[in-house]
């Protein structure tokens, strides 16, 4: 079964809104102005770099695997 990314989001209780995701976005999905929205049609399907360069980890993948949403892990 294909595992496929469904969405990003930005954890609101988790970013810091230094916009470190904007510059490092080589489409411009992240959104330079407040609320700092995503534009998921922009998103490059493989591209983690957002994910990687946000230093309080509150952007994360949503995946969809055999037409179901599969949750990602809760920070415990």
């Amino acid at each position: 079964m294909q595992l496929t990314r469904e969405m990003l989001i930005r954890h609101p209780n988790r970013c810091t809104h230094n916009a470190v995701c904007i510059p490092v976005c080589p489409t411009g999905a992240w959104q330079a102005t407040k609320p700092f929205g995503f534009e998921s049609s922009k998103c490059l399907e493989g591209c983690t770099i957002c994910i990687q360069a946000c230093p309080s980890g509150a952007i994360y993948a949503v995946y969809r695997k055999a037409g179901t949403v599969v949750e990602p892990r809760k920070a415990s």
